[in-house]
């Protein structure tokens, strides 16, 4: 059986070359292979496919019988490794924490064990009728959160 450790290793060779990273892999019991990969200035689907065809290579077919696919993570699969954060500062994420809070607003920097997030909402003041815009920033260590996505602005 091809093991997800091997994927990953040969996976991890060649974006190294390539400026790109791996963000997540799974094999399934029927050997079917998939792979998410991003870089900095964005994964070109010509690299992707460079990406297949070199694994492809690398895996015996003669010995094993699988399917591979290679991809970047859409939206919906969410950050995962730290330089998706990276990638994305100054972007829009919902943050969702261990605890069950969630936290919406702008990624403002990322730290080695730390994120931190500018939110802004409108709160009323104590003596006056009008709102205001209150910005608060949290600091959310990578261990308390469950999962970061990219909000999608059609603004």
């Amino acid at each position: 059986m091809i093991q997800t450790a091997d994927i990953r290793e040969m996976a991890e060779a060649f974006l190294s070359e390539h400026d790109g990273f791996l963000v997540d892999c799974t094999v399934s019991e029927g050997s079917d292979i998939r792979l998410w990969v991003d870089a900095d200035a964005g994964m070109p689907i010509a690299k992707c496919m460079e990406l297949s065809r070199w694994i492809s290579g690398q895996i015996d077919g003669e010995r094993y019988d699988f399917s591979l696919q290679v991809g970047t993570p859409g939206l919906d699969l969410g950050l995962k490794v730290h330089r998706q954060y990276v990638k994305n500062v100054g972007r829009e994420v919902a943050v969702q924490l261990m605890d069950g809070h969630k936290i919406e607003g702008v990624l403002e920097r990322v730290g080695d064990e730390d994120i931190q997030v500018k939110t802004r909402k409108k709160e009323r003041i104590e003596g006056r009728k009008a709102k205001h815009w209150v910005e608060t920033t949290h600091d959310v260590k990578f261990s308390d959160i469950a999962s970061t996505k990219v909000k999608i602005s059609f603004k």
